[in-house]
């Protein structure tokens, strides 16, 4: 990854060269924003440009043997630390067992979410965490001297999805920093972080990506599909590179979480509807919500979380077409043609009670609550939202 191949972020890579430049570079910078906005791309090619014996004004060299190390992100000097599942308990797992899978990612596109690499890990209902392993084969490692660079650079992407342990010896590294050491953050949720460990590192704020400079990446990636197509993912990927690709594929195939929102809100207004006339619909309605949690409980738990991240951006842009400002509507053309008719049942009675049920439902798949009872909850109070 170079900056050149970065989508957008001309201000924040500037900052980046002049901070090279000036020799002033942070021994801590945390890279946070939106996931897909480009963190990790910018992180990589930052330390690229940190490493490169030959850089230019604006770039690595690409040349160097250093660049050419970058190109299979085999830089002895460069480690990377990530999320990951523990496959078995029959021994300890770290990073370095599934560095092979992390560099075929990143050479396929640097830009993808915390959902594509723990379905690439095959984590199924395994949730990934940074164990306190990990932290003992960094301290390993930075206590050797550099092979090649002039630092030793850790990535660490996604941490606030290390364990207490392991985030407490991160802190004393932080704290007392190795020499010609760089740690570079990157978190899309740097709130979750440990207080102490946001007071350490420099912030860099990561905004989304400008719609135009997600056009053209799309238009690069994705020659075959057609214009129209292209806007409308830029534009309701809301900054998000990451969100862009997966709407031009979802819109290739079929969104797999439309069709359960489909499902549970048609069955709950059948039944917040009822009439006494209409019994045999209710109990048909019930059965469905009911298979319907089971099925939504058969799914993985990142795609339950991705499911429920899901409906509340159905949730806000129905509620937004309410109050007539489509302008302002995020919706493909497969969620409109259901919105159309589907709008008018959010608004300001329920909308806040509709958020505040599906993230609450997210915290308890995220905290191994049993999620046959959690979706089925969610119906219930989906009915008694539908009421109001």
């Amino acid at each position: 990854m170079y900056f050149r191949n970065i989508i957008g972020q001309k201000n924040i890579i500037e900052a980046l060269l002049a901070s090279v430049r000036q020799q002033k570079i942070p021994h801590a910078q945390l890279f946070s924003g939106t996931e897909g906005a480009g963190g990790l791309p910018l992180a990589y090619a930052y330390a690229r440009y940190i490493c490169c014996t030959s850089p230019g004004e604006t770039d690595a060299c690409g040349m160097c043997a250093s660049c050419k190390k970058f190109d299979a992100y085999v830089h002895p000097d460069v480690h990377a630390i990530f999320p990951i599942h523990k496959p078995d308990s029959k021994k300890t797992w770290i990073c370095d067992d599934f560095l092979k899978d992390w560099r075929n990612q990143l050479v396929e596109s640097p830009y993808f979410s915390y959902a594509n690499w723990m379905n690439r890990l095959r984590a199924d209902n395994a949730q990934g965490m940074i164990y306190a392993e990990e932290s003992d084969v960094i301290i390993r490692k930075l206590s050797l001297k550099s092979y090649e660079s002039t630092h030793k650079i850790v990535i660490i992407w996604m941490p606030e999805k290390m364990n207490i342990s392991c985030s407490n010896k991160l802190l004393k590294l932080l704290e007392e920093p190795p020499a010609n050491t760089l740690f570079l953050l990157v978190s899309p949720q740097p709130d979750r972080l440990l207080s102490t460990i946001l007071s350490r590192t420099q912030r860099i704020h990561i905004p989304g990506i400008d719609q135009a400079s997600i056009t053209t990446a799309l238009q690069r990636q994705f020659n075959q599909s057609n214009a129209e197509e292209i806007d409308t993912c830029a534009r309701l990927a809301k900054g998000s590179f990451t969100k862009a690709v997966e709407c031009i594929q979802n819109a290739e195939a079929s969104n797999p979480y439309l069709d359960p929102f489909v499902r549970i809100m048609r069955g709950a207004y059948t039944i917040a509807n009822f009439s006494p006339e209409k019994r045999i619909e209710k109990q048909k309605a019930l059965k469905e919500m009911k298979l319907w949690a089971e099925e939504m409980a058969r799914m993985g738990r990142e795609q339950e979380k991705q499911y429920l991240s899901y409906a509340q951006h159905m949730i806000r842009e129905n509620y937004i077409r309410n109050i007539n400002q489509p302008q302002l509507s995020y919706l493909n053309a497969s969620e409109a043609v259901f919105s159309n008719k589907f709008f008018p049942f959010i608004h300001f009675k329920n909308i806040e009670g509709f958020m505040e049920e599906l993230q609450l439902a997210e915290r308890q798949i995220e905290n191994n609550v049993n999620a046959k009872l959690v979706f089925f909850d969610l119906a219930l109070q989906t009915i008694l939202l539908l009421k109001k």
